[in-house]
């Protein structure tokens, strides 16, 4: 049996340097040597559509392919045509297994507990919250489901895409917090963009949690040492992959199960941040 394994990340720079993608990756490849796999390739949803990657790609397929990345249908049909054994971490393709976590309950959950502490003016911040053909982030929706339950406002210019530019972020803060009436609280769709306002609000001298507290959802390494340490929601990135590696190794080895859907559960990391 072919032993060479794909898989493609979603960045949207250097795929060596996003903390989150890599700590799934860590946990893919660590199970796949476990069970004797090797990487054949790993490529960025970019780095794919070109033509000659993807050329070479289909020249010599891999037994099997670990997408972190929704791809175009049209890719994903070449794909599947030369690579069947498919799994998918936290895509929307219905056909493969999946393996990740709620977003629309993480939204929810990042929401409430800042709702908990008494916040009423609450942003959001995320990247790529309105998508293309309609699509609305699931961490966007479940952040505003759960401030309609509590009877707040969601307020459209409280409602910031950083399209996960850390760089954007920054500037995106900063004019939130020059708005007459600005909020008290920051739900940031990932602990990167958590970091960015962190970084925002310093340079323009209020004060975290007194002034406006700050959540961050995946509890990178980095999120501990931010300035205050960053209130967040861990999601299992190692264990995610790991899955991923052990549902991929079963349909090559001839499971025929119908596609499987696993949510792994997110933990609350209290720091000084709320």
């Amino acid at each position: 049996m072919d032993k060479r394994i794909g898989c493609i990340l979603s960045v949207t720079k250097d795929k060596y340097r996003d903390p989150y993608f890599m700590s799934i990756y860590a946990g893919v490849e660590a199970r796949l040597m476990e069970k004797g796999y090797s990487i054949a390739f790993l490529k960025t949803y970019y780095e794919v559509q070109e033509p000659e990657t993807l050329r070479a790609i289909l020249e010599a397929p891999p037994a099997g392919i670990i997408l972190m990345e929704q791809l175009s249908p049209s890719l994903y049909r070449s794909l599947r045509a030369r690579i069947p054994a498919c799994v998918g971490i936290d895509t929307r393709t219905p056909d493969i297994d999946i393996v990740g976590y709620d977003h629309f309950d993480a939204g929810m959950h990042l929401a409430n507990h800042l709702i908990k502490k008494g916040h009423q003016k609450i942003a959001f911040l995320g990247g790529s919250i309105f998508g293309p053909k309609g699509a609305v982030s699931r961490r966007y929706l479940g952040f505003a489901a759960a401030m309609h339950i509590a009877s707040l406002p969601v307020r459209p210019e409280w409602v910031l895409d950083c399209q996960w530019d850390e760089i954007l972020c920054i500037d995106l803060v900063k004019k939130l917090m020059a708005q007459p009436d600005p909020p008290t609280a920051i739900c940031a769709a990932s602990d990167l963009m958590a970091m960015a306002a962190l970084s925002a609000l310093y340079s323009i001298g209020i004060r975290v949690p007194e002034q406006v507290a700050v959540i961050g959802l995946s509890n990178i390494q980095l999120s501990q040492f931010s300035s205050p340490p960053l209130t967040t929601y861990a999601v299992p990135t190692e264990a995610i992959g790991q899955v991923a590696a052990d549902f991929l190794d079963e349909r090559l080895r001839g499971c025929a199960l119908p596609p499987r859907k696993l949510y792994l559960p997110i933990t609350k990391v209290v720091r000084a941040s709320v």
